[in-house]
């Protein structure tokens, strides 16, 4: 199993959803954060410079079975790109075990 956090924009968060569900990917969490990076660079709307580097985006976690692992980053690199700068982040990490508190399963059947 491996847990799959992804920052990404709240903008694309629709498409990535959908993406997600278009590959079998049906429950995740997400939420609302703001982060600092390192790009300096600034967007102008309206005559305003606005920073990019804390704008609001939208922060993912998913826990998968191994053989969703590809596909799950794949769906979420094709919906969330837009070719800018501040498009996000996906990060791996192995998840050593998971239970379904409701009927007790572990492991990848809990995951179902």
């Amino acid at each position: 199993m491996k847990k799959i956090e992804a920052i990404i924009r709240k903008s694309k968060f629709s498409s990535v959803k959908e993406a997600l569900h278009a590959v079998d990917v049906n429950f995740f969490t997400y939420w609302d954060v703001t982060g600092v990076g390192n790009e300096k660079q600034g967007q102008v709307y309206r005559g305003v410079t606005y920073s990019t580097a804390d704008i609001q985006r939208r922060y993912l976690s998913i826990v998968i079975s191994d053989e969703f692992v590809e596909k799950t980053i794949n769906a979420i690199l094709e919906s969330a790109y837009s070719g800018e700068v501040g498009d996000g982040k996906i990060f791996v990490f192995p998840a050593e075990k998971a239970y379904r508190i409701r009927t007790k399963e572990t492991g990848k059947t809990s995951l179902n």
